[in-house]
Parts: structure tokens; C-alpha cells; sequence
């Protein structure tokens, strides 16, 4: 009874301490006595700020508070849902139209109840069409200073994204690729610089580096695989790719020396190229894989990629994080589930309806899920 107590205590820090970047007196005691080995990182300056570690035989993110930490993020959170006609005028009426209101009277107590602990990319889909494929927008300092949760953007450097349907293919070694980046890097790095709920930043979503998706099929992919079959063509690619990591990790690195880089979020069931990871290692600290097959698929297909380079991985948008998938990748650093927080016209899934009638199926499966996954850590940690 004495173990299942204190297990229940460190799930308490896990969760609702640990999402508002404080600590609970019993796990900050605990914390103070792990022995954990730091993983070299690009981080110039970690100390304060998430990073990463090893302890117990599994790679982990490790909490400004010097304790082990896995993310348990929710994607896609935006509030123009309730803004539709028949949304009963919820945005004027309950929150006055004040951002702020949102999410910290209504996103963060809900996510905090359903067991997530950190915010993954926060946009979601506005449209969905071959023509036009367009994101809600990125959430601004401020407003992550509202939600007061651990919190992983996307960094718009670059739009190859596979569904990317209406911009054409950047030139990486164009100059004016450079500018925007640097200027991507103050717009939205350097104000987020000495943050310490920022766990990191990503880059493209599913970028199409040689494989494409039928709304960009007209632009092709940024390499022709079929060259992959030629020893000439595997260092084109390694060339190509290693310009543009190192192009986007020096615009970060200008102005933010503390935090993470978790880079692309590859799209695990697309064609993958060995070169691009290769070219990426030296330039991030995380690989992300977005994945929706099954749990074994997920298993599998991360084992590999985080053995063969030595990289820690992240399911960084599923609907397959849970506690089984965690327990069988070891080098998993955590899960960012998809599905919106509020449904929209464009994608189904959703915590909520525009009217804010929860889907209470989704709501219960969501949080039975990330509560088994607190407290599976928070029994390794204890141990």
C-alpha cells in the first residue's frame, strides 16, 4: 500500500505538476537522487532547459527539474471551431473573444484532466483540397505563456510538406532560402529563447523528400528516388539534405542555444531515404515520425530507425501512443496524439464538438490511455 501511494504521488508530479513547470515536494525529493547519464545534444547551453538523458536503459527527455520526463502532447488545438455560425456564439459568450480565457480556463484544465502533460503542433487543418491544404496558425509566445504547459512548435522554414498542394519546391542553397530562415529564427525562436517549457522545435510535417502525396503530385518530390539506385544519386541527396538541416539548425542556433532541435516530422509509412537521416543526425537531437499504422507497425518501425541511428525518437502525431507502443521502444522519448481538441468541418476526429459537447468515447479511451502511461513512469522511476 506504501509503494501503490507513493507511485500515485509521482504521478501527481508527472502529470499535473510537471505540465505547469512546478514541482510536488515527495517526486522533487525522488528527483534529486536518480542517476541519470546526459545524451550529447546541439544544445550549447542545457542547464535549465529540457534535454536528454538515459537512465534505466531507456532514452528520455529530462525535465528542467533534472527529472526523467516523457511527453504525453495533444495536437491540433485551435479555437476558430467555435467561431461557426451554430456554435451558439460560444466565443463571445463564454470567453468574451479573449484568447487567454480559451486556454486557460478551458484548454489547459481540460488537457490536465486528460492526462496529457505538454503541447505538441498545435495547428490543425483549415482546408483539404488538391488545390489548397492550409493550416490554422501557429500559437504566439504569449499565448503559450496562458496555457503555462511544456510545449514543442513548428517552425514554418520550409513547405514540402507531402500535402502541401500550392507552394512550389524550395531551393535550399538559394540565398533567399537563408534570409527567410534567419528570419523565421527572430520571428519565432528568439522570443521563445529563454523559455524553459519549450521542449523543442520541429520542422516540416511530413516532408516529401522522395516520396509525395496526391495534392503535390503535380511538383514531385524534392529528389527522384529511383536515383537512390545509383551510388552518384545516394550523395546528391546526402548533399542536398545536409545543406538544409544545417542551413535550419544554424538560423536556430543564431539565437537559441538552450533548447531541443526535434527537426522533421517524417511520415513513417512513406518512402523514407537513409541518406536524409544520416544527413540530419549531426544537426538535431530527436527523430519524429509521424505513424498511423497499428501498435506492432509502430513498435517495429521505430526500433529500427532508433537503432540504426542511434537516435532518440519521437511519435510526434498517432493515434497509436500508448502505454504498450512506450514500453516496447526504448528509445522513445514520448507520444503527441492527433485528432483535434475542438472539430472542425475538415477533419472528423475530435475531443470536442464546436458547441464543446465532449466525445465522451474519445475523451475516456484518451485518458484511460495517457493516466496508464503516467503511471507505468512513474513506477520506473520510483523503483
Amino acid at each position: 500500500m506504501q509503494r501503490r501511494n507513493h507511485i500515485k504521488a509521482i504521478v501527481a508530479g508527472f502529470g499535473w505538476s510537471l505540465a505547469q513547470g512546478t514541482s510536488i515536494a515527495e517526486p522533487m525529493r525522488l528527483a534529486t537522487h536518480l542517476e541519470v547519464s546526459p545524451i550529447k545534444t546541439t544544445q550549447a547551453d542545457p542547464k535549465g532547459f529540457f534535454t536528454l538523458c538515459e537512465f534505466k536503459g531507456r532514452k528520455w527527455l529530462l525535465h528542467p527539474d533534472a527529472r526523467p520526463f516523457v511527453t504525453i502532447g495533444r495536437n491540433h488545438i485551435d479555437p476558430a471551431s467555435l467561431r461557426y455560425s451554430d456554435s451558439n456564439g460560444i466565443w463571445r459568450t463564454k470567453y468574451n473573444n479573449s484568447m487567454q480565457r480559451w486556454l486557460q480556463e478551458k484548454v489547459k484544465p481540460d488537457l490536465i484532466a486528460w492526462g496529457y502533460n505538454s503541447i505538441g503542433w498545435n495547428q490543425d487543418m483549415a482546408s483539404n483540397g488538391p488545390t489548397n491544404h492550409r493550416q490554422s496558425r501557429l500559437f504566439t509566445f504569449e499565448e503559450y505563456q496562458w496555457l503555462d504547459m511544456p510545449y514543442a512548435p513548428m517552425l514554418p522554414f520550409a513547405d514540402f510538406h507531402h500535402w502541401d498542394a500550392q507552394h512550389r519546391l524550395p531551393d535550399f542553397s538559394a540565398p533567399e532560402f537563408v534570409d527567410w530562415c534567419d528570419y523565421v529564427a527572430r520571428e519565432y525562436v528568439a522570443p521563445f529563447a529563454d523559455d524553459p517549457k519549450l521542449i523543442g522545435y520541429f520542422y516540416v510535417d511530413c516532408p516529401s523528400w522522395v516520396h509525395t502525396h496526391p495534392h503535390s503530385r503535380w511538383k514531385g518530390a524534392i529528389f527522384d528516388w529511383k536515383k537512390l539506385e545509383t551510388s552518384e544519386g545516394k550523395q546528391e541527396l546526402t548533399e542536398i539534405a545536409t545543406v538544409y538541416y544545417k542551413t535550419l539548425h544554424d538560423a536556430i542556433r543564431r539565437y537559441d542555444p538552450h533548447h531541443l532541435i526535434l527537426g522533421d516530422r517524417y511520415e513513417a509509412r512513406g518512402r523514407m531515404a537513409d541518406e536524409v537521416l544520416h544527413a540530419a543526425l549531426p544537426y538535431v537531437d530527436v527523430l519524429s515520425f509521424q505513424h498511423f499504422g497499428n501498435n506492432e507497425e509502430v513498435v517495429r518501425d521505430l526500433n529500427s530507425w532508433a537503432d540504426k541511428m542511434d537516435k532518440p525518437v519521437l511519435l510526434a502525431d498517432s493515434y497509436s501512443g500508448n502505454v504498450s507502443v512506450m514500453q516496447k521502444i526504448p528509445n522513445c522519448i514520448g507520444y503527441h496524439q492527433c485528432g483535434s481538441y475542438v472539430q472542425n468541418r475538415v477533419r472528423g476526429k475530435a475531443l470536442m464538438d464546436s458547441r464543446e459537447i465532449p466525445n465522451r468515447d474519445f475523451v475516456q479511451l484518451s485518458t484511460e490511455t495517457n493516466q496508464a502511461t503516467a503511471q507505468w513512469v512513474a513506477s520506473l522511476i520510483s523503483q
